[in-house]
């Protein structure tokens, strides 16, 4: 995956408004209600409430916040079923787009999806169309304060982790999906803060867009991530850097 791609994205998401950071906050919230019903409510005995409350302290979501929405959804005040769903399709100029949704009526969103991808000159695809071009990995992101890369190197020889991605900008830690919460919790243990941290679908090649065709993907990105219904977008857009957009 490439680094610089994935801080720019983290850059944004750290730059947004107020309004956008609350609806980071509201899906979020929804993720951990998911995990507690499923699992119950104590992370240690439930990997993937586990998974939530780490990608929600890396998002900056208080403590308080999240203990509300495990006792909420303990004591059934969330009425709410949440079915999961991953839609696959293609942006404009190919580019391979997957959507990971929770929502409790599929056909509207099914349909959202349908006409976000038709208003930007892609077109949504089946199961399989475009999930073959993506591997499942963990994805570990610091900010680089001044880590040398030799001391990150020596730090992340953990059991678990496939590769290690240095730049002055960030350091991007990549593991196996089933390592992803050990392999955090050894880097926390020595010190270390993540600027995002989860399991993502990572793609295999990426694409380079210019001009109009860049506009329509990021416009794609951005009404499937204001959706309410939608948890996480991922696709193989070689997104410019921050400073290259200045």
């Amino acid at each position: 995956m490439s680094g610089h791609s994935k801080w720019s994205t983290i850059k944004r998401k750290k730059e947004a408004t107020d309004s956008k950071r609350a609806g980071i906050f509201t899906k979020i919230g929804r993720e951990i209600s998911v995990a507690v019903k499923e699992g119950g409510p104590d992370p240690t005995s439930n990997s993937k409430l586990q998974a939530c409350i780490a990608k929600a302290k890396a998002n900056n979501v208080p403590n308080e916040n999240i203990d509300r929405i495990i006792k909420k959804a303990v004591g059934d005040g969330d009425k709410n079923n949440y079915e999961e769903i991953t839609y696959e399709g293609y942006g404009p100029s190919g580019v391979a787009v997957m959507v990971e949704a929770l929502t409790d009526n599929r056909n509207r969103t099914a349909g959202e999806m349908r006409h976000y991808f038709d208003k930007c000159g892609g077109n949504l695809g089946q199961s399989g169309s475009v999930s073959f071009m993506f591997t499942k990995k963990g994805v570990i992101v610091i900010e680089n304060t001044g880590i040398s890369e030799d001391k990150i190197i020596d730090d992340a020889l953990l059991d678990g982790v496939l590769d290690v991605e240095y730049s002055p900008e960030a350091i991007c830690i990549y593991t196996e999906p089933n390592s992803h919460l050990s392999v955090e919790r050894e880097l926390s243990a020595l010190g270390y803060a993540f600027a995002s941290s989860q399991v993502e679908y990572i793609p295999s090649t990426y694409v380079s867009l210019e001009g109009e065709v860049a506009e329509k993907m990021q416009k794609l990105i951005d009404l499937l991530e204001d959706n309410d219904d939608v948890q996480e977008v991922y696709h193989n857009w070689e997104m410019p850097s921050c400073e290259d957009e200045e």
